[in-house]
């Protein structure tokens, strides 16, 4: 069984960064890829950014985060990063991270993510 636990979100101002984290554990081959995602109040989740475990750097599901979040990974810690900078109060939102078998047109969408943490909340206030 594939477990995922995510820390790091706080209240911040904003211009303010935040760096969260999602520890993963359970079985490898459950967990290929990798997935931040975020949901607040009244929307719909929103898919952030995918990164594969096995290497290579993170893709971004929009624009819109692109050179403010960075998506890592430390294997040996099994812990997949995001690093968001410069965050405004649109990025308040329960963050979660979400881990998958493989990866596909609709990973961004959070469809093939079986397994999914319990969120960290993030509060970006003006």
């Amino acid at each position: 069984q594939v477990q995922l636990v995510e820390s790091g979100g706080d209240s911040v101002q904003a211009g303010g960064s935040l760096r969260l984290s999602c520890v993963i554990s359970g079985y490898p081959n459950s967990r290929n890829y990798m997935g931040w995602f975020r949901q607040a109040p009244g929307k719909e989740r929103e898919g952030i950014a995918i990164i594969s475990i096995l290497g290579g750097g993170g893709t971004f599901c929009t624009d819109s985060m692109k050179g403010r979040f960075t998506i890592s990974q430390d294997r040996a810690k099994n812990t997949v990063y995001l690093q968001m900078n410069r965050l405004n109060p649109e990025d308040t939102a329960m963050y979660y991270c979400a881990a998958g078998p493989s990866r596909s047109s609709e990973s961004c969408r959070g469809i093939g993510f079986p397994y999914w943490g319990q969120g960290t909340q993030v509060t970006v206030s003006s």
